[in-house]
């Protein structure tokens, strides 16, 4: 099984969460198996002294806690004041060890010296000190009880998910980490915990699954939107959060750069600008004092604008390139050079026009950090291949342009398809209300926020196709099927927000007719 890193691994449990299947399941399956594990490992009888920490890597102990105490006297150490338990199922496993007083022991034990002291006759000793989410040294008292359960011969050590003060995505100890016989992982093997130099902390790794739908990995929900949100920090300034540059925008269309740089700034980006023609540059200024516009003087992209363009983008995280550009011959030749050396020094997403120009060369973009937001007809022009509406058809062709152009492809349609060639995921959220013209030029102001504070196109874009069909979810509850692109702008923050409480967010999601599942197995 391929490894998965910590944040892939939250993604899926919460992509799990958002499919029905909560945390409080997934961590009662994980605390059965590791007391599979124990049961498969030591006899029946004997003293198991369960080490819990005040996260969910402790409500996991408790849990198998609860399912040895039919074949062992079990003792359970919570090294924290129950203060310090703070997620919900980690706090409903603690109570439900208080109503077992007549077979579990529990101690709450601060100060760790208990816990040194229970080790000594113990037959066997659960690590659930820390799991994944360990920042930094391991600091007093825990360092003392895993100098102690290293020091102690004799009781069989068993890891829950990872030895305490090992970093399960790099391998490296925290000053200190427990030395197991048994690692008992989840799902699937993170990979610090297949390093050479771990297998000393890891012992035997055991790989249990604990119920996350295959789903969960295909599809993009609240977990690609947690692993690609970007905390803001007090002492932020300027710039930390995205500086976008819109290449959009004619005589004839002015709406487009404007809504995909409105959407950007209100996502969270700190500056989204817009270079665009002089004669088009005050109508675009005009739908919000929000908007930067840099005019040029001529009436459409042309190619000698080329090297201040990218003179220009030194400046910017990320470009997006396309909206309400036009076709003018001229317009495409520079698009066509504007893509050849923007390719390999800036992240950009491509849409609209610029797609449509893109088909004459798309060698051009390979290789580059970038997001190609296709529809139907444009992926058409790109590839010549004609999709339909059938999901198997269109997986195949957004994971068959993705690996032609070398980057990641987000093919809109009612169910958005994201691939970069080996990858494919799948969206759901959106409506039919969204037909409306403006949502793609929203989406790709989505997709360039989420580039610049990710830097993974493939991750930005599955997060980004989730938000934008969620924003105009939340808008089609209020307003029908009667939307304005502007309607998903204004549900943004919502969307956002929303996407980061998956039990939620769950009340938004489609019904499930039309879903291929043989589709997803592939």
């Amino acid at each position: 099984m391929e490894p998965l890193t910590t944040s892939e691994m939250r993604s899926l449990e919460l992509n799990a969460e958002y499919l029905g299947v909560d945390r409080l399941l997934l961590m009662e399956n994980a605390g059965a198996a590791v007391a599979r594990v124990v049961k498969r490992e030591a006899g029946p009888g004997g003293k198991v002294v369960v080490l819990c920490g005040p996260g969910n890597n402790g409500g996991d102990g408790m849990v198998a806690a609860r399912h040895l105490a039919d074949a062992f006297h079990v003792e359970v150490v919570l090294i924290a004041h129950p203060s310090r338990v703070r997620s919900s199922e980690a706090r409903r496993n603690l109570e439900a060890l208080r109503s077992m007083a007549s077979t579990i022991t529990l101690h709450v034990d601060p100060r760790g010296e208990l816990a040194r002291s229970l080790i000594k006759g113990a037959n066997v000793v659960i690590d659930a000190i820390f799991g994944t989410g360990l920042r930094g040294p391991v600091a007093s008292p825990y360092r003392e009880v895993i100098e102690e359960v290293n020091r102690v011969a004799g009781p069989l050590k068993v890891a829950v998910d990872v030895p305490s003060g090992l970093n399960p995505d790099t391998g490296e100890v925290h000053g200190v980490a427990v030395k197991a016989d048994v690692t008992v992982t989840f799902h699937a093997p993170k990979p610090g915990l297949l390093k050479p130099s771990a297998k000393e902390y890891v012992g035997e790794l055991v790989v249990e699954p604990i119920g996350i739908p295959p789903e969960a990995a295909v599809i993009c929900g609240p977990g690609d939107v947690a692993i690609a949100a970007k905390a803001r920090r007090p002492w932020s300034k300027k710039g930390d959060y995205g500086r976008v540059l819109v290449v959009g925008g004619s005589e004839l269309y002015t709406g487009a750069p404007a809504l995909a740089a409105l959407a950007s700034l209100r996502l969270g980006a700190d500056l989204a600008v817009i270079y665009a023609p002089e004669e088009s540059a005050n109508a675009i200024r005009a739908y919000s004092p929000n908007l930067i516009v840099i005019p040029y003087s001529a009436p459409h992209l042309r190619p000698m604008l080329i090297d201040d363009v990218v003179k220009l983008s030194s400046r910017f995280d990320v470009i997006i390139l396309g909206p309400g550009l036009g076709l003018e011959e001229e317009t495409v030749e520079a698009v066509l050079r504007l893509v050849g050396k923007l390719s390999r020094i800036r992240p950009m997403v491509v849409d609209a026009d610029a797609l449509k120009a893109l088909s004459r060369d798309l060698a051009l973009i390979r290789g580059a950090k970038a997001i190609l937001t296709p529809h139907a007809g444009e992926l058409r022009l790109l590839t010549g291949v004609e999709v339909g509406e059938g999901l198997e058809e269109r997986m195949r062709a957004a994971k068959e342009l993705a690996s032609a152009a070398g980057c990641t492809v987000l093919l809109k349609g009612h169910v958005d398809v994201v691939s970069d060639g080996k990858r494919v995921k799948v969206n759901r959220s959106g409506n039919p209300g969204m037909t409306v013209g403006g949502t793609g030029d929203v989406l790709a102001g989505v997709a360039a926020t989420l580039l610049a504070w990710t830097g993974d196109p493939f991750r930005a874009a599955c997060a980004a196709a989730f938000l934008n069909g969620l924003a105009g979810d939340l808008a089609a509850t209020k307003k029908g099927y009667h939307l304005l692109a502007t309607d998903l702008i204004d549900h943004l923050p919502e969307a956002y927000e929303l996407a980061l409480k998956p039990a939620e967010c769950r009340r938004l999601r489609p019904p499930v007719e039309g879903w291929e599942p043989q589709a997803l197995k592939g």
